[in-house]
């Protein structure tokens, strides 16, 4: 049986490793940084404890360590931004198997959010298909809160697999950990 202690970031990279504003990447890179940089936010990052996979690799190779790495994972932080919506290849197929394969829930994290999130279906807009049927079929566990570190890294502490948020597809966090985040309440 895998060691489940990781987080698995999935993002929309829009056809590119180039950090420039275009694609999640760049949130992705956001958190990597916070990790490496301040003690504060200790993430184990999923991507990194298998070997590592250049775009050049085979379809098959990386669906396979993809794979092994949603199989280790406890959690997994999705990026939801303006492009994540038309990712049809990549993130779909993680959202697929973090929740009909490995059971593992969702953090929803929206990057042009920068309130509290109390009804997430008023962001279904950015929703990948295959995450809005698992939310709607209720296979799904999901918190959906804003790109924000402190909201990160509760979450990323809080829920796995053996720690499903509340509420199914649509669970939120509620006023008063909103205040704790650094939010006016």
């Amino acid at each position: 049986m895998a060691y489940r202690n990781g987080t698995y970031i999935a993002f929309h990279a829009n056809g590119t490793n180039i950090p420039g504003g275009n694609s999640d990447i760049d949130y992705y890179n956001l958190m990597k940084a916070w990790a490496e940089l301040n003690r504060e936010f200790p993430l184990v990052n999923s991507h990194e404890k298998t070997g590592q996979i250049r775009d050049t690799s085979a379809k098959e190779t990386l669906r396979r360590s993809l794979l092994e790495r949603l199989r280790n994972s406890k959690n997994m932080v999705l990026i939801l931004g303006p492009t994540t919506k038309a990712d049809t290849d990549w993130v779909p197929f993680e959202i697929v198997k973090a929740v009909d394969d490995y059971r593992i829930p969702i953090i929803a994290t929206y990057t042009k959010v920068t309130a509290p999130i109390y009804m997430p279906t008023s962001f279904s807009q950015y929703w990948p298909p295959a995450l809005e049927s698992r939310i709607r079929n209720n296979t799904a566990h999901v918190i959906h809160i804003p790109f924000n570190k402190k909201a990160l890294l509760d979450a990323i502490g809080q829920f796995g697999h053996d720690a499903l948020p509340r509420g199914g597809g649509l669970g939120i966090y509620n006023t008063e950990a909103y205040r704790n985040f650094g939010y006016p309440g």
